[in-house]
């Protein structure tokens, strides 16, 4: 998907009352469109969630990305993706 185009979504579905997280692979475009809550994931284009069949990886992803729903402050609220238990 397109870290643009998602991002500026997220900030209209905000205005209509909706929370919402995205995971971004590129911070440099993701930081000029301030989305509401984003993680920032190190892994290659295509593959935001971690390699093919990590599903622990995979999981650790989502659990972060969720988590900055909780996350105080005004947005954006901003995560980078801390590989571990």
């Amino acid at each position: 998907m397109c870290h643009q185009s998602v991002g500026l979504i997220q900030g209209a579905l905000e205005t209509a009352g909706m929370s919402t997280v995205s995971v971004s692979v590129c911070e440099e475009i993701t930081r000029a469109v301030r989305p509401p809550r984003v993680l920032h994931a190190p892994f290659a284009f295509g593959y935001p969630l971690a390699r093919p069949g990590d599903r622990a990886a995979q999981r650790r992803v989502i659990v972060q990305a969720l988590a900055l729903l909780e996350a105080p402050g005004p947005p954006p609220v901003e995560g980078l993706f801390v590989d571990g238990p």
